[in-house]
């Protein structure tokens, strides 16, 4: 594997290229007729209308560079397959060590992740650190503050 390889699931692929035929597609068709029904109120320096469609073109266009660019550097994986690994897809649960405190992740793509709702990456240092570990393992993971050790409790699918 290639180190700029983005690693995603086949639904997740998927569901980026949807994603990406709609914004290239339909939504860049409404775009376009929102600018050319701004540009019919006349002055374009004060008409609100043309500067939020014009706002919206760049951030379709923005959003399909991005899209092409994780799809062009995408490698399929199964998604948790077992589940007696870690691995891309996976529900873990694990316990602080030292904070006696039980959290549980889902290990995501980089473009799918969202640490507030508990998606981290599998390239984020949590998320390398826990690759391939099984149940009962002790993870020790890196962060600014120090080192945190995890017992691995539970991996799943749901």
């Amino acid at each position: 594997m290639n180190t700029d390889d983005i690693l995603l699931t086949l639904t997740r692929k998927r569901e980026l290229e949807e994603e990406l035929h709609v914004l290239r597609t339909s939504r860049r068709a409404e775009i376009t007729e929102a600018i050319k029904k701004a540009k019919e109120y006349g002055d374009l320096s004060e008409n609100f209308e043309y500067q939020a469609a014009r706002r919206d073109q760049s951030i379709n266009n923005g959003r399909i560079a991005e899209l092409g660019a994780v799809l062009s550097k995408a490698k399929v994986v199964e998604e948790g397959v077992g589940f007696d690994k870690i691995a891309l897809g996976t529900l873990v649960s694990l316990k602080d060590v030292e904070e006696d405190e039980t959290l549980a992740y889902w290990i995501v793509d980089a473009v799918s992740a969202d640490p507030v709702n508990d998606k981290i990456s599998y390239a984020s240092p949590i998320g390398k650190a826990l690759l391939d570990h099984a149940v009962g393992d002790i993870v020790e993971v890196k962060t600014p503050g120090g080192k945190i050790h995890y017992e691995v409790l539970n991996i799943s699918r749901a």
